[in-house]
């Protein structure tokens, strides 16, 4: 069973690297995608490329012609996020999520070992190591130099909240006055779409397409300034507000209210006036300091339900 839930979860990952390649390569509608060439691009077989292609025909990302093969369906600009595949749940994920609600709920120790994780939750070390891998991956967790491991700093608390929205309200603003500031109409067309699907989805998004729907719009923009410093701080806020996904705020209006506040900076680019674009973001980040409670205040998140969108809104970003 473990097996074929790794192998589901593969294809379903591995689809959404061939959207993200889709669009790196700006690919019109109609273009062959071979599954000679897909798997020389992403250094895998040819089966399991099938196998995710055949996952896109169903969302209608490309269509299969009898003995040709597979076509793009849609231009490289019209993918959105409502054409992702959510990545069905495995051990691994209930671990992860298991580990930062513990974290946040100050139930586990900043620094541990990996004798202790497999004590308190019963996991087996392959799903132990995936899990903590992910995550120094996304830098939450760091290998201590001698034995177990450690979280990394986080914004886990209200003083560290605040300081770094008043980092962040020096910073994105004037990127987006930057005089080699250039937004890409093609690149705010596809931020737009994942937006308004975002509000239109009844269905809802999960807390990690929620977070990267914010992080992703908030790094493209200060992308667009071309200075790869305010690019480099963007990132690393984004770190470290990570954790702040995992905490369920159960007000739908809040999602609403980022997400719209967002479209209006869109608008604003889309009319070619980055300068109000900038009082617009500024505003957009006083309202999330209003609006953002301590993670004590918040309160610890609740389990995700596996194989299932699940509709926890996040503060205002």
């Amino acid at each position: 069973m473990m097996q074929r839930r790794d192998k589901t979860q593969a294809r379903h990952a591995l689809a959404n690297l061939i959207l993200g390649l889709v669009g790196t390569l700006r690919l019109a509608a109609g273009h062959h995608m071979t599954e000679e060439w897909l798997a020389a691009q992403l250094s895998v077989s040819r089966t399991p490329i099938r196998a995710a292609l055949s996952l896109l025909a169903q969302r209608g990302v490309v269509v299969a012609r009898p003995r040709q093969g597979f076509f793009l369906a849609v231009s490289w600009d019209r993918i959105t996020r409502q054409h992702a595949l959510e990545i069905p749940s495995t051990p691994e994920e209930a671990f992860y999520s298991a580990l930062l609600r513990d974290r946040l709920a100050g139930d586990l120790a900043n620094s541990f070992t990996q004798t202790e994780l497999a004590r308190r939750y019963k996991v087996n070390r392959t799903v132990m190591l995936r899990a903590l891998t992910r995550m120094g991956d996304e830098g939450l967790v760091m290998r201590n130099k001698g034995q177990g491991w450690h979280f990394l700093p986080t914004l886990d608390s209200e003083c560290a909240l605040h300081n770094s929205y008043d980092f962040r309200r020096m910073v994105e603003p004037a990127a987006l006055r930057l005089p080699g500031f250039r937004a890409d109409p093609a690149v705010l067309a596809r931020l737009r779409a994942d937006h308004e699907y975002a509000l239109a989805s009844e269905a809802g998004m999960n807390e990690r397409a929620l977070f990267e729907l914010d992080s992703g719009f908030h790094e493209t923009l200060v992308g667009f300034g071309g200075n790869p410093y305010c690019m480099q701080s963007v990132q690393q806020q984004n770190r470290l507000r990570r954790l702040l996904e995992y905490q369920g705020y159960a007000n739908r209006r809040r999602v609403r209210d980022w997400v719209q506040e967002h479209l209006a900076i869109i608008a604003a680019l889309e009319a070619g006036e980055p300068a109000r674009a900038a009082e617009l973001m500024r505003a957009h980040l006083d309202n999330a300091v209003a609006a953002t409670p301590s993670p004590a205040e918040a309160g610890p998140p609740a389990a995700p339900d596996a194989g299932r969108a699940i509709a926890s809104p996040l503060v205002r970003r």
